[in-house]
């Protein structure tokens, strides 16, 4: 059975942000490949926007500006598959220009609150190993870091 394009999935994260919605919606799709703001909906000619409907990396995803009470948690991120580390460096330091705050394991938070994991393909097949010394070892290395680090990763690997 072929998949559905992204865009038509019939569940979408929907985003409440305090009234950085715009700002958002445009950081996110200038970041990321495969993005587009779909609609943006303003309640008056010159008001600020209410909601919006754009793709971020090919996912789909609701906005509205809400009030000072919705606040974001690391209970819900957004998980970045990268390629590499080239990849893995490329949209920590978009997000770390835009004024995101590191934080462990390859979390960071955007300035807007919204926290993501900027993953490496590699890490998730390096755990996906059999042996559990090997995934211990990797795992290990992993909580140490901040920004993911593909080589210290492969030579804990290599080493267990």
């Amino acid at each position: 059975m072929a998949k559905k394009e992204s865009a038509t999935n019939k569940v979408t994260p929907f985003l409440m942000f305090n009234d950085q919605l715009e700002a958002a919606v445009e950081f996110y799709t200038a970041t990321f490949p495969g993005s587009e703001v779909r609609s943006m909906s303003r309640a008056c000619v010159d008001g600020p926007v209410t909601s919006a409907e754009f793709i971020v990396g090919g996912q789909r995803f609701m906005g509205f500006n809400g009030r000072p009470h919705f606040r974001f948690t690391e209970g819900f991120s957004l998980f970045v598959s990268c390629e590499d580390q080239r990849e893995v460096d490329e949209y920590w330091e978009k997000i770390v220009r835009a004024g995101g705050k590191p934080s462990k394991c390859g979390w960071i938070t955007d300035p807007f609150g919204l926290s993501w994991q900027i993953i490496p393909r590699r890490f998730v097949e390096l755990v996906g190993d059999p042996n559990p010394a090997k995934v211990h070892a990797v795992v290990t290395a992993m909580m140490k870091m901040t920004k993911f680090d593909v080589a210290a990763l492969e030579e804990a690997y290599a080493a267990a």
